[in-house]
Parts: C-alpha cells; sequence; structure tokens
C-alpha cells in the first residue's frame, strides 16, 4: 500500500512538473511572440495594400502586395478604387498602403503650389503628410507619370526634334492634335507659352483623347499630349516623348505611403517597399503597362513576373 502511494505522490509530482515546465514554456514563447508582433518582425502582421483604378497602380500595388507576402505578411488587396476616395480610404483605415504620386499629393490633396525640383516635392509631401494625416511617404522611385508631350518618330527625324524648345522652334512645320481644354490649362499651352515661347502650329486641331496614338500614327497629326508612362511610347518606332527640358511640368514620383500606425507596428515594410521603389524607373513601368495595355496580360502576372526578376 505504502509502495503504492509513493508511485503515486511520484507520478503526481513529476505530472505537476511538467504542466509547470509546459506553462513556463508557453509563457515564453507567448511573450516571445508578443514581442515579435510589437517590434513588427516579419510574417507577424497582416496588411491591407489598395490601389487607385487604373493599370500602372495595380501593377505596382500588386507588386508591393507580393513582396510583403514574401517577408511574411498576410495581405489583403483592395484594387480599383477610385483616385477621388483613395485619400479618404487610407486616411480612414480602410487601407493601410498604395502607390502615390508626389505631384498628386503636392497640388490635388494638399493643394500646394507647383514645384519642378523632384526632391522638392517630395521632401514638401512627406513633411506634411506625416504632419496632417500621419501617413508617411517612403521613398520615391524614379518613375515619373507625369504630363508630357510626343512626337511622331518621322517628323522627330525629319525636323531634329526631341526636347519641347525644338519643338517650339519648329511648330509652324507642326500639326497639333489638342483634346481642347490643354489649350486652356494654365499647365498646358498657357504655361508652356511663358516658358518655352509661343507655339505657331501649322494646325491645331481638337480630337478625343483616346484617339490621339492613331491620329499621330495615321500622319494626321505631328504632336500630341501624353502622360510620360503611357503604353504605347514602347512604340519608339513611331512616337517619341519629347524633353521637357526647361521644367515646365512638377514631377510624379511614384512612392508607397503608409499608415504611420502599420509602420510603427511594422518598420520592415520600409524596406521591403523601398526595394520595389528601387527598381522602378520611368522606362520600365512603360513596359509594364505595354503588357497590360497593349499585350492583354493580367495586371497580376505581369507583377508576378516583374517580382520574381527582382527578388
Amino acid at each position: 500500500m505504502k509502495n503504492v502511494v509513493k508511485k503515486g505522490i511520484v507520478l503526481l509530482f513529476t505530472a505537476s512538473l511538467i504542466l509547470v515546465l509546459g506553462a513556463c514554456g508557453g509563457k515564453s514563447a507567448g511573450s516571445g511572440g508578443a514581442a515579435q508582433a510589437e517590434a513588427g518582425s516579419a510574417g507577424t502582421g497582416s496588411v491591407i495594400v489598395g490601389s487607385k483604378d487604373f493599370t500602372e497602380n495595380e501593377i505596382v500595388a500588386e507588386i508591393y502586395a507580393l513582396a510583403l507576402e514574401d517577408a511574411g505578411f498576410t495581405v489583403e488587396r483592395k484594387m480599383n478604387i477610385a483616385g477621388s476616395v483613395v485619400h479618404t480610404s487610407i486616411t480612414s483605415a480602410e487601407i493601410d498602403i498604395y502607390p502615390e504620386y508626389t505631384g498628386t499629393g503636392l497640388i490635388t490633396i494638399l493643394g500646394m503650389e507647383a514645384l519642378t525640383d523632384q526632391d522638392a516635392v517630395y521632401n514638401s509631401v512627406k513633411e506634411a503628410y506625416n504632419e496632417r494625416f500621419n501617413i508617411t511617404w517612403l521613398d520615391y522611385a524614379e518613375a515619373n507619370d507625369g504630363q508630357g508631350l510626343f512626337i511622331s518618330k518621322k517628323a522627330s527625324d525629319e525636323y531634329g526634334i526631341t526636347n519641347i524648345s525644338q519643338l517650339q522652334a519648329n511648330a509652324d512645320k507642326l500639326r497639333f492634335c489638342s483634346q481642347g481644354e490643354f489649350d486652356e490649362r494654365e499647365d498646358g499651352i498657357p504655361g508652356l507659352t511663358k516658358l518655352y515661347g509661343e507655339f505657331n502650329w501649322k494646325s491645331s486641331k481638337i480630337y478625343d483623347n483616346g484617339l490621339k496614338w492613331e491620329v499621330v500614327d495615321n500622319d494626321e497629326a505631328d504632336v500630341a499630349t501624353a502622360y510620360t508612362t503611357e503604353a504605347r511610347l514602347t512604340e519608339t518606332d513611331k512616337f517619341v516623348l519629347l524633353e521637357d527640358d526647361k521644367h515646365m511640368w512638377p514631377p510624379y514620383n511614384l512612392a508607397p505611403i503608409v499608415r504611420n500606425e502599420v509602420l510603427e507596428k511594422y518598420p520592415e515594410i520600409a524596406d521591403i517597399l523601398n526595394k520595389v521603389s528601387a527598381a522602378l524607373d520611368t522606362e520600365t513601368i512603360t513596359k509594364l503597362n505595354a503588357q497590360v495595355d497593349i499585350e492583354g496580360e493580367e495586371y497580376e502576372d505581369v507583377a508576378l513576373d516583374f517580382y520574381k526578376n527582382i527578388k
């Protein structure tokens, strides 16, 4: 009987010891996990990545999402948000991260005066967003999706035109494909005239913006407006994007913007997304846009192929 009691006591003690050690181990693991979560260790958190409602922004947002998932984050995607509400989406914490443009932040969101130096624009939006919205601008990419003018390759070669100064000097030989409002806007012909001089076009006709590429390609006009990363600018045998040599237009550099609350919890997000920005320049973005808008690929597939090449 005593032996049975002793055996029972030994078994009880052993079981208790296992429970105590297990509890200590559990506490240690739990404390470590919480500490890692507070420190923002990779793979411990969830974030929501959003995008605006056009090809380029969707591609870049998807690259952000892939990079974050590769680092261990759980990513929820909220793509195709209208440009008019995407800022509200991040300030109201419906999304945590999305690709924004420095010029859009400066002029459209903050209502500040246009600047033409990319560092000055970036520093202005970075400071103001942090103070007013608790949002951080991470490193900007060299990719610039801003206002521009393009000319047919034929006219560029014939008159030696590669920049806007040369365009102005030869305007009387060229047919302008206008979209109407560009002739009136301060950042259109009036602004160009102030900086470069009068553009005395051989002719100027108004066409629907969606037709401009065909109009120039069909030799019905020589010059038209474009954003600097539009897909058809990859057709360098047909079109030449002109250098804004006197810096008429503000830069619209791509950059990830992140809610401060999220970045404080997961500081490694900065390094992850800055590496993406370092791989994006205007030529690269234009080619990615072309894969979707001209070649008909899905933006998710284009983003995945690109990410595989930079990771």
